[in-house]
């Protein structure tokens, strides 16, 4: 099991292009999101003109209402109580305002949220086996859940604040102006100072978000691992190394996490405190302006007015480098998730496809909507016409070479011939490429040379979903899903009928046991299938693969975690289902390998031995010496493992 991970984690990561990364964000605002989003602007200008109004109208309240009324014995309240009313309704809107905007971006953002991640799982089942292969399970899962939620976070709350607070800022400075040009420059001389610390607390902090986001994803993959590998690890005895591990993992993040929120925490105090600093400088700076006489025009309301105005100035501004540090931490998310969706796509550019088929009274080959227990491939042509040819399972690898970088090949010159419904088995050490052309069979994976044809047809020429519908694939480790029995056998194809089903549960010998179940085919199955027994679970995966009713089928060390008992009912299952059948087995016993028509012996990613049974034990080369070394190790069991 791996051991404590290195902390150094290369230099530090920075945001590319963050205008190309809002720019992507904002192309979610479709259809009724867009007409959404266009009110919530409107909204956000209605709070910030009612708030700025109301703060210039207590001055116009206090010069023109108050004041007056002073020293009056007899004064008329009703053009104040008008005043007050104005007032109270200019809030009224602010308030229906603001509360309408959280309403409608509650909407937008979690609408926006679900076509982020639509995209992200349709692009994923776009993606070749290769990126599956490079990346940890769990750091995917970590763009999915963390860092979705930093975009949430950001569109619902981050984006609104931040617009909110520069139309307040805006519109605030239009009416300091409009008021006192005087205590204008003096209220943007104390914003400067603010701006600089916002720059320099900012810029240290940004880097941080970004390595915590990434160390979010290192410890959500690293759980995943040591979750999946518990057998393993209790096995072993490495709960100490894993805990070393799992702490080094850990330390990195709250490293990074403290030194991202040191900046960010600091940063509103300080500017909360500069705040309270401008307000009592304006107060004592416009108060001794006013008595001077110096500057004509402020009086006792225009003080008041810009006291407030400057707090409707200087807290947006506060307001905005807290959504700097939530913005970033979205920005470094969302490049994760737009990292993944610029991943390049699995490329088909085949054209033939499979077709249901019949013979029509001519005797020819003709497409057809009805299942008719025989497909066909569909071959358009240049000039216009189409071909059929009958699917019968000839599969022709012709000096193959593959390697999974270039600069470093692991098949070398692979040639076979698996004629219709014969049976063909692999035989090698771990390593030698066994699954590896299975893999290419498939097309998992493209060669780097030779050709591979089925049924005369380089596969490259059919679409790879045609391709993998006439392949039946059983492997070692059975994923089951989520769902009843009869949802996990009909997965091999979804328009089977329940009787189907069970009648391929009956070929692989899975019926029995499903019925002993509490609920048979209805039983829900969870977490992998973690109440059913290895066997159990690998009969399933043969049962999905018999409904498919596949012409080739792979079976990749399909019982090499079932019991010799349970082996020989499975055997009996899979006879009947690789009757008439092009079959690839890769196997370690010899009771799956022996009966095959052809076996090939793999070493270091050639082909070394070919032959059947009898022929192999006679040349006396690897084969002969595998046979004949776990013959002697089991003492003449004929189950034994070659």
């Amino acid at each position: 099991m791996p051991g404590p991970r290195p902390r150094n984690m290369g230099p530090r990561p920075k945001i590319d292009n963050p205008g190309k990364i809002i720019k992507r964000i904002f192309s979610y605002l479709r259809g009724k999101n867009r007409l959404y989003f266009i009110i919530v602007l409107v909204c956000i200008i209605t709070v910030a003109v009612a708030t700025t109004t109301s703060s210039v109208f207590l001055g116009s309240l206090i010069d023109d209402y108050v004041v007056p009324l002073l020293g009056q014995k007899t004064a008329d309240f009703n053009p104040l109580l008008i005043a007050l009313i104005k007032l109270g309704a200019l809030f009224a809107l602010g308030i229906f305002a603001s509360w309408l905007q959280s309403y409608l971006m509650a909407i937008v953002s979690q609408r926006m949220l679900k076509e982020v991640r639509d995209d992200m799982f349709c692009h994923m089942q776009s993606l070749p086996i290769k990126y599956f292969d490079t990346h940890l399970y769990g750091d995917l899962m970590s763009r999915y859940t963390n860092d979705t939620d930093t975009l949430r976070q950001m569109i619902g709350m981050s984006i609104p604040q931040t617009m909110s607070s520069m139309f307040s800022i805006l519109v605030a400075l239009v009416a300091m102006i409009r008021e006192n040009i005087w205590l204008t420059i003096f209220v943007l001389l104390t914003v400067v100072v603010m701006l600089f610390i916002v720059k320099y607390v900012g810029s240290r902090s940004s880097k941080h978000f970004v390595l915590q986001q990434k160390s979010i994803g290192q410890i959500n993959g690293y759980i995943e691992e040591m979750i999946t590998g518990q057998k393993v690890v209790k096995a072993f005895t490495h709960e100490q190394k894993c805990k070393d591990g799992f702490d080094s993992i850990n330390e990195e993040l709250v490293e990074n996490a403290f030194q991202a929120n040191k900046y960010a925490n600091i940063l509103m105090p300080i500017m909360g405190n500069l705040g309270h600093v401008q307000y009592v400088l304006i107060a004592v700076v416009g108060g001794a302006l006013a008595l001077s006489g110096a500057v004509s025009g402020i009086t006792i309301g225009v003080i008041v007015s810009f006291l407030q105005l400057s707090r409707n100035f200087t807290q947006p501004i506060t307001q905005i480098s807290q959504q700097i540090n939530a913005v970033v931490m979205a920005l470094a998310g969302s490049k994760r998730v737009f990292d993944l969706l610029d991943e390049q796509p699995e490329t088909d550019d085949g054209y033939v496809t499979l077709v249901n088929a019949k013979y029509n009274k001519n005797g020819e080959i003709e497409e057809c909507e009805e299942r008719t227990e025989m497909w066909a491939w569909k071959h358009p042509h240049k000039d216009g016409t189409v071909t059929y040819t009958k699917l019968e399972g000839d599969v022709v690898l012709d000096d193959v070479d593959f390697g999974y970088v270039p600069e470093k090949i692991v098949l070398h010159d692979i040639s076979i011939y698996a004629r219709p419904g014969e049976k063909v088995a692999f035989v090698g050490a771990t390593g030698a490429g066994k699954t590896t052309i299975t893999n290419l069979i498939n097309r998992f994976y493209d060669i780097a040379d030779g050709k591979i044809r089925y049924d005369g047809i380089n596969i490259n020429k059919i679409k790879k979903s045609d391709l993998r519908r006439s392949l039946g694939i059983v492997l070692q480790d059975t994923n089951l899903f989520t769902g009843t029995i009869m949802e996990n056998i009909r997965y091999g194809r979804l328009e089977a009928t329940d009787e189907e089903c069970i009648a391929a549960a009956k070929l692989a010998n899975a019926h029995d046991f499903i019925m002993r179940l509490p609920d048979g085919y209805d039983t829900e199955i969870t977490e992998n299938g973690a109440s059913l027994s290895q066997g159990q679970r690998q009969l399933l995966s043969i049962a999905r693969c018999a409904v498919a009713d596949p012409p080739v089928m792979i079976l990749d060390e399909a019982t090499s975690s079932i019991d010799t008992r349970t082996e020989r009912i499975v055997q009996k299952g899979m006879d009947s289902l690789m009757c008439g059948r092009t079959v690839f087995v890769i196997a370690h016993r010899l009771s799956t390998i022996q009966n095959s028509d052809v076996i090939m012996v793999l070493e270091l990613g050639r082909i070394i031995e070919r032959g059947n049974h009898d022929a192999l034990i006679a040349q006396k080369g690897k084969y002969y010496q595998l046979y004949t070394g776990a013959f002697e190790l089991s003492s003449g069991n004929q189950d034994s493992d070659v």
